[in-house]
Parts: C-alpha cells; structure tokens; sequence
C-alpha cells in the first residue's frame, strides 16, 4: 500500500471532508452542533487558525481553514475538534458493536471516521472553486431545494457580503468529480 503524504505548507489553506463513522446523519443534531462549535472555539484558544468557509451536513462536513504563520498541524487540530465531539455526544452516539479491534485499540469511537479528505488550496481560481462546492453540497444531496434555503452553512455571510446572490444556485453537477472533494 502506498505511503500517503498530507500537505505540509505553515501558513496554508486547506480544504477537508470529515465523514462521520458508516455515514451516521447525526452532525445537525442540536447537541452535535454545539459540541463541534465548543470543540472548535476550545481548539482554536490553544491552536488558532480560521475557519473561511464550512458546510455541515448529516453525515460530513466540508470546510477550508487557513493556519497561522509558522504552522501546518490541521491534524492535530482535527483530533482536538473531534475528541471533543465524541467525549460530549458518545454517550448517545456511540455503537460498541461497531468497534473493531483496530478501533479498541486505537481508543477510537464510532462517531468518525478515522480519516478524512485534505486538499491544500493553491490559488484563488482554486479557493473559489471548492467555496463553490462547500455552498453548493446541500443542493447536491437533495437537502434544499436552495442553496439559501440550507442553515449550516457559511453561504449566509457570504451572501451578506455580495459573494452570492439570494437565488445562487450553483449547478456544478456535470463539472466537478466528488472524488476530488474527498465524496
């Protein structure tokens, strides 16, 4: 099996996919919310970096986050935000009997996925394109019938910004290969 490398650049842009364990669609439950906003924040005192655009759906979430000067540690962050999450909603949403050995071992539960999806972003044409994505998943899987209509989402600020117009739809279906999104 081929060694896999995650992009290294300190100070860089990336995009991710985070799936939860055997695609659950618990992520927009009200107590996974709050736990991924406090997971988030609790990172972000001991870790900064900035989040420019995000989507969450039931069971993913897409995002692109920029690092601060001097850093490139998104996977230590990644651990942080998601242990965070299991230790407040595992009661809950854990499933014993989905844990494999490996999984035991590990100490992992079964909210995530083990891994997920990075893509360093190389230049705006780049950022825009995977911001485009980011708004447009919950029309992709049926979610909304609008882009506007989907609540967690950064769309909203970037409405208010003048980046999309109210009825931006964004129909990339034929464009993008989901796999190049780490779908």
């Amino acid at each position: 099996m081929p060694e896999y490398r995650r992009a290294s650049t300190k100070g860089g842009t990336y995009f991710f996919t985070v799936n939860t364990y055997r695609r659950q669609p618990v992520l927009i439950g009200e107590d996974v919310r709050d736990a991924l906003r406090e997971g988030i924040d609790k990172t972000r005192e001991v870790m900064p970096f900035q989040i420019l655009a995000w989507v969450l759906l039931p069971d993913h979430l897409h995002c692109i986050w920029m690092l601060p000067e001097g850093d490139a540690d998104f996977a230590k962050r990644w651990g942080m935000i998601k242990r965070h999450v299991s230790q407040c909603c595992g009661d809950r949403l854990n499933h014993e009997e989905w844990l494999s050995e490996s999984r035991r071992k590990r100490n992992e539960t079964s909210l995530w996925q083990r891994r997920y999806w990075e893509h360093q972003i190389r230049d705006e044409a780049d950022f825009a394109r995977h911001v485009d994505y980011i708004h447009w998943n919950p029309l992709k899987h049926g979610l909304v019938e609008k882009v506007a209509e989907w609540p967690y989402s950064t769309f909203h600020q970037y409405l208010a910004r003048g980046v999309y117009s109210q009825n931006w739809c964004g129909d990339f279906s034929g464009v993008w290969n989901d796999a190049e999104f780490g779908e």
